[in-house]
């Protein structure tokens, strides 16, 4: 019996990328997985089994990550090891938050974020810089403040974590529970993404664009924490206590992330094509590498955006009896979805390419804006727990 050759191939590219894993591959593969039994083993009295599931697939996820783009591997590492210095130095007691010199002004939560905002409108402000004076040095340090600004946000949401069980066992979650956590979480994905497009691609110059609109997320962040206090750990309200929130909320904010680094690449493919042979077309790339960017962000949200409205459902039909209800968030989750779908369908069946889409990229991301704020601003629900 003959095996087909389209089979035969798979296969062999399939084993030639794991002939490509190497020692330190191996030893990253087996570093999270010992962390992951280890974290399981420590707090099982906490998880049910789907969070124990819910562990060892995010700890799968983190091996590939660590497999495929190995930058990610030194992030976790960073992410780790503050994370686990915070917690060494609390001590199991809050308190120690306002008396210990590193946790007060480094590592406690809020402290972390701080800097995170911080190091994130410095990024901003160096790759302008850097694009406006072609300073390829420039643009590594606003690499590096990006880098430096992601690991403190997700150290901050880490050590966060760890602050909401000290408060009360009855009080501790994970932190991406309301609009305080989840800018963290858009902010931190977002140039995650826009890190990855730019090793992908080689070229730091759209830098500046892309952490325009996370200094922005950065901005409200510090009005929401000030104004309001909203930085404060409260109790979750009974509808949030659900494994469905770990799984629903991040994939979600994946999606926004590609939907804001695809807003922001269109920006500045407008204002190139606007004079092709001015200022900025010698500085930024070509038209037709952020017409790739833009789609592929876009392509991907819509994806991780996909995915996180049928989890929505599901975690409405445990919650509330139903997979959807025409609340006002599940209507505008709706509008989001069927903008980018169509934004897809006409690039891919009608052939459409550069401004209007472009122009289109631009207006859907105050559509998921308003999705993401306007609706808890201005609308009632069954979501209404997360208003302003």
């Amino acid at each position: 019996m003959s095996v087909p050759t389209d089979y035969l191939q798979q296969e062999f590219k399939q084993d030639s990328w794991l002939r490509q894993l190497r020692g330190f591959d191996w030893l990253w593969g087996l570093l999270v997985a010992a962390s992951s039994v280890y974290a399981h083993v420590r707090y099982a009295d906490f998880m049910d089994n789907y969070e124990i599931g819910i562990l060892y697939g995010t700890a799968g996820l983190l091996v590939w990550l660590g497999w495929t783009w190995k930058p990610v591997r030194q992030l976790s590492l960073v992410i780790a090891l503050l994370s686990l210095l915070a917690i060494s130095l609390y001590g199991g007691e809050l308190s120690r938050g306002e008396s210990n010199f590193f946790l007060k002004y480094m590592i406690s939560s809020q402290s972390a974020i701080m800097w995170m905002s911080a190091l994130y409108v410095m990024a901003m402000v160096t790759y302008y810089f850097a694009m406006i004076v072609r300073s390829d040095f420039s643009a590594r340090v606003g690499s590096a403040l990006t880098w430096s600004a992601t690991a403190m946000g997700l150290t901050g949401l880490m050590v966060r974590w760890h602050e909401s069980y000290l408060i009360g066992q009855d009080v501790g979650y994970i932190p991406v529970s309301n609009l305080y956590e989840v800018f963290i979480l858009f902010s931190v994905i977002t140039a995650l993404l826009y890190l990855f497009y730019e090793q992908r691609y080689q070229n730091r110059q759209l830098g500046g664009f892309v952490l325009t609109v996370v200094s922005a997320a950065v901005a409200f962040l510090l009005w929401y924490a000030f104004a309001r206090g909203a930085h404060e750990i409260q109790p979750l309200v009974p509808a949030l206590q659900s494994y469905w929130m770990k799984l629903h909320v991040p994939t979600n904010f994946v999606g926004y992330g590609g939907f804001a680094l695809a807003a922001m690449v269109a920006l500045a493919y407008l204002l190139v094509d606007r004079r092709p042979s001015g200022w900025l077309a010698k500085r930024l790339p070509s038209l037709e590498q952020m017409d790739d960017v833009m789609y592929k962000a876009i392509a991907l949200g819509f994806a991780f955006f996909t995915v996180a409205t049928v989890l929505g459902a599901m975690w409405a039909a445990e919650a509330w009896g139903g997979y959807w209800s025409w609340d006002p968030k599940e209507t505008w989750a709706l509008i989001v979805w069927l903008n980018y779908a169509a934004w897809l369908h006409l690039r891919l069946t009608k052939g459409w390419r550069g401004r209007p889409l472009a122009w289109w990229a631009i207006i859907g991301l105050f559509i998921t804006l308003f999705a993401f704020i306007g609706v808890n601003m201005f609308l009632s629900g069954l979501h209404s727990y997360g208003t302003l």
